[in-house]
């Protein structure tokens, strides 16, 4: 018989079964399933990938794109051919349907995974149809290895060993089974119409048509889709995918996966508060534009001080790349979650400015679900599974207490765009360094991330902030998003030239350019201002320098950082030594006019402890008018989830560009707010640290000045007489004078910067440095952060601490290599992609960052958990929570180092309830006394206890 009369009704065996419903006993054909993804892919090509990644596929085919569009779905369609195998015994109920000459045809067959299956049974099938499968690159092997790799990974292919036809046949059953699946590739191939033969399929595409296929199966796997065919009447494979392309349409529109363009939006409708572009902005429309239009996408590094606009710069920059039609989006990248909450609001408001009918505004990373902005009441209760299997069944009707998604909000995600890595794939995307970097990694679906990334522009904000073990991740994929033909802009106020120049080679080398070529390109902004290297000839285009000089003008500002030498508590003076100023002496004295005559005020700690001792020392000593009230908070990352976030919230609002500045507020904090926070403080003091993050400080220091009007002066009439801004260093320090770092601060950053930096300020003047902004910060920070070899000569301590810092760096980069995914040069088969079975668990996008999730809990005197000390919001620990109590569970939580809680007990242990639940079940309890809160908790050495102000307080013994 031919495919003409397999696909009409009865013409072919469809009682293999593909999809199971237990609940409902519902069994869904194998072909039927196989051609719904098919059809899917289709709908997928045409509404979600976008031209550039279109035409790089057609391109690494070697065909035109009407000729890719079919084959793409001919791949997909295949990817559970595998299934035709011993997978059909695993359910009694629908084996027992298959017809009876296949089940009498199983010959001793052997169990093997289905995506194996798959990958070995098409490549023989594959080469009957003329594809090459002669070596590991040969387009018939990577199809194969395309269908392999529908569950994540992509799985070697031994050619002259298990993937031999014959041991393909005895394993996965007799003569009827082996023609079968022969039949079903014919059919599927005939009715996609992938009559024509690729002579290649490159890396690169290879990796993009995987992740279509894994999109369009996880869409046709709901079963809000599939059970209502399953029960439907059968009919002939032809009408089935007919009717499965019509329905595809809708199906995508479901997902929120549809591309839109954003309608043409004056500046300052679509950046809110902001008139006209300033200098850098104004150069960057121009001139970027003019460079795009002609010679195509590539990356553009925008440094600017901090409060100098990079943000929207990035922004522009990203709708003049995705103006060209190759791209459509942006994938906003942060380096903490506090910073990507305050981008995922910046970015919705951007996009609901063009006033677009839906475009959903995605948050991601691990615990996006506390963002309340991002959760809102009005968001369905049942809406934001991390199943693949989750949907909310149109036919069944919205479940009790939820709602559809409300029209007058049209950045809110739709329910499948909510789930896990689902999420990185919406248009518009705001995520943390490290959900970008994962896709850098052999884990799970990277080549689902890469794809999610590729179809619009990356920003990359805060490139100075990573580690030398984050940059190298940054730097692979930074070379794959090169290759896949993706525009990158990266944003920082304090990248030193050499860190710059090596991103900038990294992608053009991804983008064909090798280092060789590259070598003597000088890929560094001048400060203030921008490059762009195009993707295409590696040419650059740089900032014009009369405009650069503009905006440095603009915003030129004078401050001054002033170092206080200090006792930190950790030490002890020896017997007989003067008395010294101690580290909270000098703060209460730089706040005490702030108490006393009003202002806002910041004081950043090192740490934790130091911050929780800084604010009862404020609280208690200090003459509050009043009593301190709202006037003094505490804001640091251990504290619960909605709290945390609850404050940082208000600080905005309150110290924002359009806030109502209070007459005083002190916040008391740690790094929450040295980046990407649009804050203005009128004084603020800093434990000691390296030059960038000072300067980073630096940056939230009358940062509104240039802004406000002439006659709206909102400083305090006190700290007028200062004449500028003025940041207070406490450098902690020995009897003698030297600087003496608290082992609790030793791992917060290399010890040369720390040491580096107070050397830098001791031997000025009265120990202050006045600083012109921005004109002195590139300097400053070339002088610390770039090559300090000169820096370090200055003194033995330094010299053994920068080679110290260069064995440190070298160990990080080595350790960092050890996991990156190969070059797209450097793979050969696809397996090269996925060596290591590395899980995403266990994935590290940063050193000695591995934090334990901890949920604070009381116990009542009826012994019942909850997770307030009153009582009132019960726990039900024997049963699998809401959705809705999932979100509030999460909202209570608090990161930890996994080392305080090492040494937990069976009470600490999530409930068995919690194990089926991915972001609940390696959750550690904290239970306190419902009737003495504020008894620690012992987990080993260590003692914990949540404070209703303090947040996590933490002792260990040594």
């Amino acid at each position: 018989m031919g495919v003409r009369a397999d696909a009409r009704a009865g013409g072919i065996d469809c009682t293999p079964w593909g999809k199971f419903d237990r609940g409902q006993w519902a069994v869904y054909p194998l072909l039927f399933h196989l051609l719904d993804v098919a059809a899917v892919a289709g709908e997928v090509w045409d509404r979600y990938l976008t031209r550039g990644q279109r035409c790089l596929i057609a391109a690494g085919l070697g065909v035109t794109e009407i000729e890719a569009r079919c084959l793409v779905m001919f791949f997909a369609g295949l990817h559970d051919l595998g299934k035709l195998s011993r997978f059909q015994e695993q359910e009694a109920h629908p084996w027992a349907r298959v017809s009876e000459a296949l089940r009498e045809d199983t010959q001793g067959w052997r169990r093997m995974p289905h995506e194996r299956a798959s990958m070995h049974s098409v490549l023989h099938l594959l080469a009957e149809a003329g594809y090459p499968v002669d070596a590991s690159d040969s387009a018939g092997v990577r199809v194969a290895q395309i269908l392999g790799g529908h569950h994540g990974r992509f799985l070697q292919l031994d050619l002259d060993g298990a993937a031999k036809a014959a041991r393909v046949n005895h394993v996965l059953g007799g003569p009827r089974w082996q023609d079968l699946r022969r039949r079903y590739f014919a059919l599927v191939r005939h009715l996609t119409g992938a009559t024509m033969v690729p002579a290649q399929v490159s890396v690169p595409a290879a990796v993009l048509i995987t992740g279509v296929g894994v999109i369009a199966d996880r869409l046709a796997s709901q079963r809000h889709y599939w059970l209502p065919k399953a029960q439907a009447p059968a009919f002939g494979a032809g009408a089935h995918y007919a009717q499965a392309v019509k329905d595809a349409t809708a199906l995508l529109d479901e997902s929120g996966l549809v591309r839109i363009t954003l309608p043409g939006t004056p500046f300052a409708q679509a950046h809110r508060g902001l008139s006209t572009p300033n200098d850098l902005q104004a150069s960057l429309i121009r001139q970027l534009t003019t460079a795009v239009g002609e010679r195509g996408p590539g990356i553009v590094v925008i440094t600017d001080a901090t409060g100098g606009g990079k943000s929207v710069a990035g922004l522009e920059a990203a709708r003049i790349f995705n103006a060209g039609g190759d791209t459509a989006g942006v994938a906003w990248l942060l380096p903490t979650t506090a910073t990507a909450d305050a981008a995922y609001e910046v970015l919705e408001r951007y996009v609901a400015a063009h006033r677009p009918e839906h475009a959903p505004v995605s948050l991601v990373y691990s615990h996006s679900w506390v963002n309340s902005a991002y959760t809102d009441c009005q968001i369905a209760a049942h809406g934001a599974s991390t199943t693949d299997e989750f949907w909310c069944d149109a036919d069944d009707g919205p479940q009790e207490g939820a709602e559809r998604r409300p029209e007058e909000r049209v950045t809110v995600p739709d329910g499948w765009l909510r789930g896990w890595d689902r999420a990185l794939l919406a248009q518009f995307t705001v995520a943390t360094h490290d959900q970008a970097l994962m896709a850098a990694l052999p884990v799970r679906f990277s080549a689902l991330r890469l794809l999610a990334l590729s179809g619009r522009t990356v920003i990359v904000d805060e490139a100075h902030a990573l580690t030398p073990f984050m940059q190298q991740l940054l730097g692979r994929l930074l070379h794959w998003l090169g290759a896949l033909g993706c525009p990158v802009v990266l944003l920082s106020a304090t990248m030193p030239a050499r860190l710059s120049t090596t991103l900038v080679r990294s992608y053009l080398a991804g983008a064909g350019h090798p280092h060789s070529r590259t070598a003597g390109l000088d890929c560094a902004p001048a400060y203030p201002g921008w490059l762009f290297a195009a993707a295409a000839d590696a040419s650059l285009t740089r900032m014009d320098p009369q405009a650069g000089k503009a905006h440095a003008q603009q915003h030129r500002r004078t401050a001054a950082l002033r170092l206080h030498p200090v006792r930190h508590p950790s030490h002890t003076d020896p017997d007989g030594t003067p008395a010294r100023e101690t580290r909270l002496e000098r703060i209460s004295a730089e706040i005490a006019p702030v108490v006393q005559h009003g202002g806002c005020a910041a004081v950043t700690c090192a740490t934790m402890a130091d911050a929780q001792a800084t604010y009862q020392h404020l609280h208690d000593t200090l003459n509050w008018p009043g009593g301190p009230g709202g006037q003094l908070l505490l804001l640091h990352a251990r504290l619960p989830s909605h709290q945390r976030e609850a404050l940082t919230r208000l600080v905005r609002d309150r110290l924002g560009p359009a806030g109502e500045r209070p007459a005083r507020l002190i916040v008391v904090t740690t790094s929450l707010l040295d980046m990407s926070l649009d804050i203005d403080v009128d004084v603020m003091v800093s434990d000691l640290t390296s030059l960038e993050r000072l300067l980073q400080r630096l940056g939230r220091l009358w940062r509104f000045e240039n802004l406000w009007d002439a006659g709206a002066d909102r400083r305090p009439a006190w700290l007028r007489q200062q004449g500028m801004p003025r940041l207070s260093v406490l450098q902690p320090t020995d009897h003698r004078g030297h600087t003496l770092i608290p082992a609790a601060w030793r791992t917060l950053e290399p010890a040369l910067f720390t040491h580096a930096t107070a050397a830098r300020l001791t031997h000025l003047p009265q120990r202050t440095l006045a600083l012109t902004l921005p004109d002195d910060v590139q300097h400053l920070v070339e002088t610390v952060h770039g090559d300090a070899t000169e820096l370090a000569r200055t003194s033995p301590g330094l010299e053994q601490r920068f080679t110290a810092y260069q064995n440190r760096r070298r160990g990080e980069e080595h350790l960092s290599a050890l996991h990156l995914i190969p070059t797209w040069r450097d793979t050969l088969s696809l397996a090269d992609l996925h060596r290591q079975h590395l899980h995403a668990r266990q994935a590290a996008t940063r050193l000695g960052a591995m934090p334990r999730r901890l949920l604070p809990l009381y116990r009542t005197p009826a012994g019942r958990l909850a997770l307030d000390p009153a009582g009132t919001r019960l726990l039900s620990l024997d049963r699998e929570p809401t959705t809705a109590m999932i979100r509030t569970i999460l909202q209570h939580t608090l990161p930890v180092p996994a080392a305080w809680v090492a040494e937990r007990r069976s009470e600490h242990h999530a409930p068995a309830a919690w194990k089926k639940h991915a972001l609940l079940a390696d959750l550690v309890l904290l239970p306190h006394d419902a009737a003495d809160p504020r008894a620690d908790a012992s987990f080993g050495r260590h003692t914990l206890r949540l404070d209703p102000v303090l947040g996590l307080v933490a002792a260990h013994a040594e």
